[in-house]
């Protein structure tokens, strides 16, 4: 924090936006598995945020977590990241609370199927064992989870260049959802 504010003077905007966890089945998840997968993420965020802070309230600034469908969708071979994003969703929701009192925006972003390099292993992995093109692949995730499309990065990134902007200002400990209609809760 401290090059940063020296580097450009103030910190305005927080993106938290940590790595995946380990999939796989629940029995097969290991305790440094789990502790990997909180620690990476939630705690990471954490301390970030507990960092940054001083100059966030300085400067009005933003927080935006970026958690993950599976906060709010959990499955059974996402239990690790599941938790960890369910956990950094309500620790936004805290944060938020801490935010209104400082003058700090907080919200998190829920993306859903983005084309990182993660899913595209995931497509063509997925294409190996089926004897799919990777376009046939790719479509069929599309079908099965009833979304739109693939999100690019650039989906999250505008996100969260609004949401820090001045006309954005309004959403505070809001969890917002760009799945492409992935989630389904209410």
């Amino acid at each position: 924090m401290a090059a940063t504010v020296t580097i450009f003077g103030a910190i305005d905007v927080l993106v938290n936006n940590a790595g995946a966890t380990k999939r796989g089945d629940f029995l097969g998840l290991t305790d440094d598995d789990w502790i990997d997968g909180f620690a990476l993420k939630l705690h990471g965020t954490v301390r970030l945020t507990r960092a940054a802070w001083p100059q966030l309230r300085l400067r009005r600034g933003s927080v935006v977590n970026i958690a993950g469908v599976g906060g709010r969708t959990p499955g059974a071979d996402f239990s690790i990241g599941g938790s960890v994003n369910g956990a950094l969703l309500s620790f936004t929701k805290a944060l938020a609370d801490v935010g209104v009192r400082d003058g700090v925006q907080v919200n998190a972003i829920n993306p859903g199927q983005i084309r990182t390099d993660r899913f595209v292993a995931r497509v063509r992995r997925r294409a190996a064992e089926n004897g799919e093109s990777l376009d046939q692949a790719e479509k069929a995730v599309v079908a099965e989870e009833s979304i739109v499309r693939i999100g690019e990065p650039s989906d999250i990134a505008y996100l969260v260049s609004f949401a820090t902007s001045a006309r954005g200002r309004y959403l505070h400990g809001a969890l917002i959802d760009a799945d492409g209609g992935q989630t389904k809760t209410v």
